[in-house]
């Protein structure tokens, strides 16, 4: 792992929280958004021999695909903020002998890196945790070379479903996106990213949605119960409920999603990509 930045406050304003939990939601979230992160990756269409950064890597982000795409003679950066997860996903490089990938503890909103370092800077669910996500899309342009691909990952979490409805379900949406945006996170972000991309000067701008629905036994499914629970201490602090409520409704979602009948999608998610002028 490359010498850890002094890391600011962008890892301990994580809303999600950083215990053990999260990141295990992380590593899995790694494996089931990986059909929409192969995906993007094949519409770039990187090269053997050149360079990509995951920013917001977590314990393990798409380092694996980015260093497949790039060799043989390609190099990849992955940069978490939380040196926890910087420490983690060195380790997975190293178990899958990624030895292209090299790992960095810095903010992704002001790495140190040199600029113009990269063919492809990637970011996924990243700006959404972000107050001011401009930030981080400005040091994606510094860090991609010129002609180079700057590509978001991003959930709009306004569109949510869940069938036959309970207000259960209702009540942890509501809840999630008022504890979710008490520090200046966007949840609707994904509708912006081509909004941010055109005000930053970027060209070339595509765009892609996706609204999975995740059958009954897919860890996925209970991603909203599960936000919600990561979510608990921001939740009892700024009163929006109690530990009463909060076993109720998460009891009422996870026994409703348990039916193979029930058909949910969580959110959407939004892919954005653009080239940095030449």
């Amino acid at each position: 792992m490359m010498a850890a930045a002094t890391v600011p406050d962008a890892a301990r304003a994580y809303a999600l929280g950083r215990d053990d939990a999260e990141s295990d939601r992380l590593r899995r979230q790694s494996a089931e958004l990986r059909p929409e992160a192969a995906a993007l990756l094949g519409r770039i269409a990187l090269a053997p021999g050149q360079a990509a950064i995951d920013l917001g890597c977590g314990p393990s982000g798409i380092l694996d695909l980015l260093s497949a795409a790039v060799s043989p003679g390609g190099r990849v950066v992955g940069l978490d903020a939380d040196p926890r997860h910087a420490a983690m996903a060195a380790r997975h490089a190293r178990q899958l002998g990624l030895a292209n990938v090299e790992v960095v503890s810095a903010d992704a909103r002001y790495t140190g890196l040199p600029p113009g370092s990269f063919d492809l800077v990637h970011a996924r669910t990243l700006l959404v945790t972000i107050p001011e996500p401009g930030q981080v899309v400005a040091e994606m342009i510094r860090l991609a070379r010129p002609g180079g691909w700057i590509a978001s990952q991003e959930p709009d979490c306004e569109y949510s479903l869940c069938y036959p409805p309970i207000p259960a379900w209702e009540r942890l949406h509501e809840l999630f996106l008022a504890a979710f945006a008490r520090s200046g996170a966007n949840p609707l972000i994904g509708r912006q990213l081509t909004e941010l991309y055109r005000d930053a000067g970027l060209s070339e701008i595509e765009l892609a949605s996706y609204a999975p629905a995740y059958p009954a036994g897919h860890s996925r499914r209970m991603l909203l119960p599960d936000l919600v629970r990561s979510l608990r201490p921001v939740i009892l602090e700024l009163g929006l409920s109690d530990e009463r409520e909060l076993g109720e409704v998460d009891r009422a979602v996870r026994e409703h999603l348990a039916e193979p009948r029930t058909v949910t999608m969580p959110h959407l998610l939004i892919a954005a990509w653009a080239r940095k002028a030449a």
